[in-house]
């Protein structure tokens, strides 16, 4: 068996696979999010910390393993983990946590030196909906990955180099009347002042330790480079970017490494599924609309020796978490908020519903959900939107689409979501982790 192609990330120390404290888990949490500035970086150090939790990485371009054991594969900025626990057999259902690694923001156009008035900025496309003011004026990093020309793939971050600067109020003094940013004209970041030298890919491939003059291709984002943090008067907040989607992706590796000893001998086989491209619609080959789950599911099954009715019935007995972080209740717009349903940070993860499927939650998924909270010893809350504000979407209705599996639709409450600096309750993260840790457990439909 091939070894999947290696790449330099920041070491992760080995976790533990108990069960973790609220602290420990927030501390780790916040650990994820800052060595993760792009979707890559977060499929890369969770198949790595996973790794070191006795899972073994699989390639895709080399046969599988067919015996029991704990296995993952990466594809571009999406990664499965799942453990095939002995006496598995063909029509052993899937406990499937699915989440994303990306988020909103900006990603770096081609020829990204733009050399304007005496100053060298960064030359951007909006990825997805970010809340654009939310970036202004605060210190930015670059990050993603590069493909050289001998045809190696590298992660590169930077360290914080650029900045979106905000009109100062004397030359706009309007502006507290109205904020608009003309996305081409206002979002692009200043990275120095033009000497003759200015290059924004030598400054990522310095980070990366290679040669501009390499670089063949790149997926490059601008992240927030402020550390996550808590707050609050008992510290029960917690502050960073990239929650909407990593506080779930982070639930499911967490909980994968908690349920492994109990997971090795269970009756379902417990999964993560982390796609990348979910806020542009999912449509790509890393993406949950896209071939990847369908792919290793096939795999998995087929070392079970299932056949097209026994995989059927596996698939038929499965459940899928489509957890992605939901809206708290806002302070200062209750207007705009279903008037019955409220949650609050530290209540307990949602269960989100829509009746037009913009979430899959149905009643049988409803009472899967209080069970697995229930035997977790976690409160929860239901999440539906106002009538009069149409509600995003997730994964939940592609899964339930393209594999027919059986899917609810969950996720921690934020404040300022698609924000550069989203905030949560501390809380909600360990009642998230025990929830998925118990559902990975549950054998009974």
């Amino acid at each position: 068996m091939s070894e999947p192609h290696r790449r330099d990330v920041p070491a992760q120390t080995p976790p533990s696979t108990e069960t973790l404290s609220t602290d420990v888990l927030i501390g780790q949490l916040g650990d994820y999010i800052a060595a993760s500035p792009s979707s890559y970086h977060a499929a890369r150090v969770a198949a790595d910390r996973l790794s070191a939790a006795g899972f073994t990485e699989l390639a895709e371009d080399a046969d599988w393993p067919t015996e029991p054991g704990r296995y993952t594969v990466v594809r571009d900025g999406a990664v499965l983990a799942w453990i095939l626990p002995q006496g598995a057999t063909s029509t052993t259902p899937v406990r499937l946590l699915g989440a994303h690694t990306d988020s909103p923001g900006f990603k770096l156009k081609p020829k990204p030196t733009l050399l304007k008035h005496g100053w060298v900025q960064v030359g951007t496309e909006i990825y997805g909906g970010p809340l654009l003011n939310s970036w202004l004026d605060r210190e930015l990093r670059l990050a993603g990955r590069i493909v050289t020309r001998d045809g190696a793939t590298h992660l590169a971050a930077t360290a914080p180099v650029a900045r979106i600067p905000q009109l100062a109020i004397h030359l706009d003094r309007q502006v507290n009347d109205g904020l608009k940013l003309g996305r081409q004209q206002h979002t692009a970041p200043v990275l120095s002042v033009d000497s003759g030298d200015g290059d924004v890919l030598a400054v990522v491939a310095e980070s990366a330790g290679i040669s501009p003059a390499d670089i063949d291709g790149y997926d490059l984002v601008v992240a927030d480079a402020q550390a996550p943090a808590r707050f609050g008067p008992d510290n029960e907040f917690f502050a960073a970017g990239r929650l909407d989607n990593l506080s779930s992706v982070f639930a499911g590796i967490a909980a994968l490494e908690q349920v492994a000893a109990e997971a090795d001998s269970g009756a379902v086989i417990p999964m993560l599924g982390a796609f990348d491209h979910e806020e542009l619609g999912s449509a790509s080959r890393s993406g949950a609309a896209g071939p990847f789950l369908a792919e290793v599911l096939e795999r998995i099954y087929e070392g079970l020796g299932a056949t097209a009715g026994a995989k059927a019935r596996a698939l038929a007995a499965s459940w899928h978490l489509s957890s992605d972080a939901g809206h708290a209740v806002h302070p200062n717009y209750p207007e705009r908020h279903d008037p019955a349903n409220r949650p609050l940070p530290n209540r307990g993860p949602l269960l989100k519903i829509n009746a037009n499927q913009r979430y899959t939650t149905d009643a049988a998924g409803a009472a899967l959900w209080q069970r697995v909270c229930r035997a977790a010893g976690v409160p929860t809350q239901e999440f539906v939107s106002h009538n009069d504000i149409p509600c995003g979407s997730t994964i939940g209705p592609l899964t339930a689409t393209r594999l027919g599996i059986r899917t609810v639709d969950v996720g921690i409450p934020l404040l300022s979501m698609h924000s550069a600096r989203e905030m949560c309750g501390v809380d909600d993260v360990g009642y998230l982790t025990a929830t998925v840790a118990e559902f990975f457990t549950t054998g009974s439909a």
